[in-house]
């Protein structure tokens, strides 16, 4: 199932992605073997998480999270957190 995501780095930063599993892509990159900007953000947890029911619609989300301001990522972070 594909999943996008929000990770909130060391800085405060945010890094969205795409992914079809979730645990494995969330290790990679707390061991920094993710994303070239997480590696240099480390360390990383997860912020936001979605599924969705196609890749494409994924991929598509990923690109309208990378759109958002910070200020609108937070948001979205706080509301997904206070559901968990």
């Amino acid at each position: 199932m594909p999943y996008v995501y929000l990770l909130l780095c060391n800085d405060g930063s945010f890094y969205a992605g795409w992914t079809t599993d979730l645990e494995q892509r969330i290790s990679r990159h707390a061991a920094g073997k993710g994303g070239r900007y997480t590696r240099a953000h480390l360390p990383v947890r997860l912020a936001y998480a979605e599924t969705l029911p196609t890749q494409r619609e994924a991929m598509q989300r990923e690109w309208a999270l990378k759109r958002c301001s910070h200020e609108e990522k937070c948001r979205l972070a706080e509301a997904w957190q206070s559901r968990q």
